[in-house]
């Protein structure tokens, strides 16, 4: 992780992946079987989980990273600010952010927010993190545009 990253303690890592790991629990995917969680840390230390939902026409379902900003958004307002996010699911896969959840966030993160996720299934190296900037280095930005 580069030293430009937002920095978190450890408790607040294990806080949120504890919350992305329940919300997983709670996941609604009877077709594909694929339960995720995400948790988000907000920029005033809150934590706001929620799990991916999904729907018959695949396309209709929602990620659990923007079901969690969704929720955030519901709670706290658009202007909140994103320091963190943990992904985590039951299937002990790999799950980074797919690339419309990197897009979504990356409206309500900075570049240098931390991004946890399990990227090869073994509970050795079960988590990694990346900053957003890592993880979504050109996404789309209007300030870009002319």
């Amino acid at each position: 992780m580069p030293s430009s990253a937002i920095t978190i303690s450890p408790a607040q890592q294990k806080d949120l992946l504890d919350a992305a790991q329940q919300a997983a629990n709670r996941a609604y995917a009877p077709y594909s079987g694929f339960r995720v969680g995400a948790a988000l840390l907000l920029e005033g230390g809150e934590i706001v989980a929620a799990a991916n939902v999904e729907n018959v026409s695949y396309g209709l379902s929602i990620c659990a990273e923007r079901s969690a900003i969704v929720r955030a958004i519901a709670q706290y307002g658009p202007k909140l600010r994103i320091h963190a996010v943990a992904v985590s699911n039951l299937n002990h896969a790999p799950s980074s952010p797919c690339g419309a959840c990197r897009q979504v966030l990356s409206e309500f993160m900075p570049p240098n927010g931390i991004v946890f996720f399990p990227f090869d299934g073994t509970p050795e190296t079960l988590i990694h993190s990346l900053t957003l900037a890592e993880l979504f280095p050109l996404g789309f930005d209007l300030t870009h545009a002319e």
